[in-house]
């Protein structure tokens, strides 16, 4: 049951205090630039020490006005485009950053291709390129 005030309110001052070591779990550190960009975004906006690749933004305190807020920042410092559902199907950094990679055109496919691509023009002959660009 929960602790009530005089006028039938929560007594806030009387819950008990969270349980921190049931919310941290091992810390990992993100990986990558982005990853790095992201946590450093999140933890300003959180207003929390640092942010792992497997922390939860809401978890760590976030709701939607602060989630407006942190791709607000994204938007601004890494000038990419992400949506408010992206963040609440993906509220994991790693998991998001892989959506923020995938939203930009920056998936690991497209990549591949284009090294397949690069590769192949290389093997070409002086001869062959003069052909292609005649």
């Amino acid at each position: 049951k929960m602790p009530l005030t005089a006028n039938g309110k929560l007594d806030r001052k009387a819950l008990p205090a969270p349980d921190a070591s049931q919310l941290q779990a091992t810390y990992i550190a993100p990986q990558g630039d982005l990853e790095q960009q992201l946590a450093s975004i999140w933890a300003y906006v959180l207003k929390v020490e640092q942010v792992g690749r497997s922390d939860n933004f809401f978890e760590l305190g976030g709701h939607s006005l602060l989630a407006v807020q942190m791709l607000v920042r994204v938007r601004e410092q890494l000038q990419r485009e992400v949506g408010l559902k992206d963040l609440f199907e993906q509220p994991v950094l790693a998991d998001f950053c892989a959506t923020l990679h995938e939203k930009n055109g920056e998936s690991d496919h497209a990549l591949d291709e284009l090294t397949k691509s690069l590769e192949a023009l290389k093997r070409l002959s002086a001869e062959e390129i003069d052909n292609l660009i005649a």
